[in-house]
């Protein structure tokens, strides 16, 4: 089993934090989408926006999505071909990121092929909700649990620890939509990459970039501030950046 680690890195802007530095990453349609309304569409970037998402992930110490997404994507969250492991150690990166799976009732599934490939650890995030013998099962897989809250993820807690017991300075989630409507409402989002595809999916059911239950009025709204753009062919990279929330 994987015990958390320590290392001596860098980055400014958050060696004094609490909690890690938060980016999202997300490929979304031209209507705002991030899949098909029946989820049998969830890939759909081109090659450029694979290379963004290897590009990014060779800048945090973790990479971290919810455990639906984790099966329908088929990700492995780890750092990519070669090149990029190269350019963590470069960084003074552990060659692979810690692999942190969001699973509040411990539903993440044992046939993902995240299990399958040898990389960084795994960590698991789960609620005192979720069955014994479910979390046993991920931990016999080789996941590190880490129970914060009683029915939902207590988001806060959970990164400070990712900060404090694994030393994560950068963290990235790569979806889906619950769990980054959930960083959202916590007000734990840093920066949003977006890469914008020339699609269009439609359907009230398919998801978007934060769903689930959250009501808020115009004057609530998370506000972000444009940081970057820049095109490739048919499809827009897009950087926001928000302002931390107390």
């Amino acid at each position: 089993m994987a015990t958390p680690c320590s290392s001596s890195k860098r980055s400014s802007d958050t060696e004094s934090a609490s909690r890690p530095r938060v980016l999202l990453n997300l490929a979304i349609t031209a209507d705002g989408k991030i899949a098909t309304a029946n989820r049998r569409v969830v890939t759909f970037g081109s090659r450029q926006d694979q290379e963004h998402l290897f590009e990014l992930r060779a800048t945090v110490d973790a990479v971290m999505c919810g455990a639906r997404t984790l099966m329908e994507s088929r990700a492995t969250l780890d750092a990519g071909p070669a090149r990029f492991r190269a350019l963590r150690r470069q960084r003074g990166l552990a060659e692979q990121p810690l692999r942190v799976v969001v699973s509040g009732s411990a539903t993440a599934s044992p046939h993902a092929p995240l299990w399958r490939r040898r990389a960084g650890p795994i960590v698991l995030l789960t609620t005192a909700a979720a069955p014994a013998p479910r979390v046993r099962r991920l931990n016999r897989l080789g996941a590190v649990s880490g129970v914060f809250g009683g029915d939902t993820i207590d988001f806060p807690e959970a990164l400070t620890w990712l900060r404090q017991a694994w030393n994560v300075r950068r963290l990235l989630c790569e979806g889906g939509g619950q769990l980054n409507a959930a960083l959202f409402r916590a007000g734990l989002v840093d920066e949003l990459h977006l890469t914008i595809c020339p699609l269009i999916f439609g359907g009230a059911a398919a998801p978007s970039i934060a769903d689930g239950p959250w009501t808020v009025t115009l004057s609530d709204a998370v506000t972000a501030h444009l940081h970057s753009h820049r095109q490739h062919e048919d499809e827009l990279f897009v950087v926001y950046h928000f302002t931390p929330q107390e």
